[in-house]
């Protein structure tokens, strides 16, 4: 088998080519962003509006708490969602689970608009908001996996980082168009109307998310590498024409046997991202603009996330290009140990209450971050064989966003509250360290053919 995924090596087909992944990096890139958007609205809004929205009996603090635990179910949903639709993804194709994943997520985002609040049909709102968000879960475990693979595996083998960073663009992207969408409405309706009806809007414009779904339905071919796949597997079934045919057992199952060790190190180096990033992006919007905190106004913080996420966007590109001619794992770690000293200056910087010292703390983070989180597409991508990669790639990326990333703002809450705010930083260190170990013990991946079928 030939290392590279799509062989039109020839000059003439260069510029076909060229133009090919483009719209397929595009695609994935608009997908992702608001297929994101929709997760960290979730995230915007559980800091911001849901305790007195969806808690109002609760203390504050306690709503707080109980807010960013619904926040958590979507993380609990993650591994689930990546197991069904790496199934399927594994079976069916790249392209029609990413089609179902992106309308599943518009769909529960917006019923999250549409949802009445506790004032008007009291605990069944928390109970059907929960639900929900465990939806939405299920829909980014399955599409994250499609978005990823369409990318990489149509990529050329010298350029998979770099067009794998298409895909995890989305995330700041997606949390950019949240904090924004936020920052407007905020600005152009009153307090009372925002806390009512002017969060809403945001969820409602997730219905954009069926649009795109049914262009990549309509427009974007399965992966090469998935072709090759199925190729063989007609050619195997020729070959046994007229006898008994062994039909293989689910491809989860079959990751989990093959890969457990790359499963679980691959989850371990994923850790620090999750835990980082919604810290970064979540706990801040409460900690930045209570008065025992940064004591800045809703909006100045929104505005400091909105910029730090702007920045990381050219670091993962960066970041995933160098993945390309020196390795994924070097740049990995560096961007680990770098996130985890970064923390011990974001909460001395937001406590100045100064907007552009926030951005600097805000950005150091997640500009750190971005040195893993870009190339991971890449680095999860080679880990797996092809008939299994959609699965494992995918238990690993949500089994570590569900142990680094479901309960972190309530963790960071509770250090806060109950102890001092220099344990949360500590906690953001802790889990760099775990990043960096998991991440030593893999071994490189950036020159391994994604033909090899196993």
């Amino acid at each position: 088998m030939s290392e590279t995924i799509t062989p039109n090596e020839a000059p003439a087909d260069d510029a076909h080519l060229k133009q090919s992944m483009r719209k397929v990096a595009l695609t994935a890139l608009a997908g992702t962003s608001i297929e994101w958007y929709d997760f960290f609205l979730y995230a915007t809004a559980a800091a911001l509006v849901f305790p007195a929205a969806f808690f109002p009996e609760s203390t504050p603090t306690m709503g707080l708490i109980l807010s960013f635990g619904t926040f958590a179910f979507g993380f609990i949903a993650r591994p689930v969602g990546g197991i069904l639709f790496g199934h399927f993804g594994d079976r069916i194709g790249r392209k029609r689970t990413l089609v179902i994943a992106l309308m599943l997520m518009g769909v529960a985002s917006t019923l999250i608009g549409l949802l009445p609040t506790y004032a008007n049909i009291g605990i069944a709102a928390p109970i059907i908001l929960t639900v929900l968000r465990f939806v939405q879960g299920l829909a980014i475990g399955g599409q994250w996996g499609g978005a990823m693979l369409l990318v990489t595996e149509s990529a050329p083998a010298d350029q998979r980082g770099y067009y794998g960073a298409y895909a995890q663009a989305g995330a700041p992207v997606g949390v950019i168009l949240a904090n924004l969408a936020f920052i407007i409405i905020s600005a152009s309706v009153s307090e009372e109307f925002f806390q009512a009806w002017g969060w809403r809007i945001p969820f409602l414009a997730s219905v954009l998310l069926i649009g795109i779904s049914m262009y990549v339905q309509l427009h974007i071919e399965d992966t090469d590498a998935f072709k090759e796949l199925e190729a063989l597997k007609e050619k195997r079934l020729a070959e046994t024409e007229g006898s008994q045919v062994l039909v293989k057992r689910s491809p989860v199952l079959e990751a989990i046997a093959r890969y457990p060790k790359r499963i679980t190190l691959a989850a371990g180096a994923f850790i620090s991202v999750q835990v980082n990033f919604y810290i970064l992006i979540g706990f801040i919007l409460a900690y930045g603009s209570d008065p025992a905190g940064g004591g800045m106004s809703r909006d100045m913080v929104l505005a400091a996330v909105l910029v730090a996420s702007a920045i990381q966007i050219p670091t993962q590109f960066w970041a995933s290009a160098y993945s390309d001619r020196h390795g994924r794992r070097g740049i990995f770690m560096l961007g680990a140990a770098l996130t985890g000293l970064a923390a011990f200056a974001l909460f001395p910087l937001l406590d100045t209450g100064n907007f552009w010292l926030s951005v600097l703390g805000i950005s150091a983070g997640l500009g750190c971050l971005g040195m893993m989180y870009g190339p991971q597409a890449a680095f999860f991508t080679e880990l797996f064989s092809t008939e299994v990669r959609y699965s494992g790639a995918s238990l690993g990326y949500q089994l570590g966003a569900i142990v680094g990333g479901a309960f972190a703002p309530t963790i960071a809450t509770l250090l806060w509250t109950e102890y001092a705010i220099i344990w949360v930083s500590v906690y953001m260190a802790l889990a760099s360290v775990v990043s960096i170990i998991s991440v030593a013990m893999l071994t490189e991946t950036y020159k391994v053919s994604l033909s090899d079928t196993g």
